[in-house]
């Protein structure tokens, strides 16, 4: 067990000192679908999604922390890298506004949640921060650009 932790934690240590570059919208879309394998969703669940509504729920939760997780944001032994989601998800604000919104969303995890509760919670601070607003915005504009586009 303890070699289980000494290699979880290198491992987290090497990820987190890397070159890390924010995914593209290509990368995002494979790992969403990945992680969908990984972690089957209902048709309903699938569908609140779409629409940027996360019920608390373990299926989801688990998606949700295998795409954080496979983006290179959060580590099951750190958490969120404020830094990369800073990086991933500043839409149209500064770096440095971005970074003070993950880092209010950042946390150690002092409550030993499971991971899975750890990342949700995390998601739910910066859906719920001016982060969400621009991602809520982006998700609507480009929804109707595609039925303009379909018409």
């Amino acid at each position: 067990m303890l070699m289980y932790l000494i290699v979880a934690l290198a491992l987290c240590a090497v990820a987190h000192a890397d070159d890390w570059t924010p995914k593209t919208g290509e990368e995002i879309r494979k790992i969403r679908v990945e992680c969908l394998k990984e972690n089957p969703l209902s048709n309903d669940q699938i569908s609140q999604l779409k629409n940027l509504i996360f019920p608390n729920e373990p299926d989801v939760r688990q998606y949700l922390t295998c795409s954080a997780i496979k983006l290179g944001i959060f580590c099951d032994q750190q958490g969120y890298h404020a830094d990369r989601l800073a990086k991933q998800f500043k839409m149209d604000l500064s770096e440095e506004e971005a970074l003070q919104i993950a880092q209010s969303c950042v946390d150690d995890n002092a409550q030993k949640s499971p991971t899975d509760v750890w990342a949700f919670r995390g998601h739910q601070c910066m859906m719920a921060s001016k982060i969400g607003d621009k991602v809520r915005a982006f998700v609507k504009a480009k929804a109707e650009e595609a039925k303009k586009k379909a018409a």
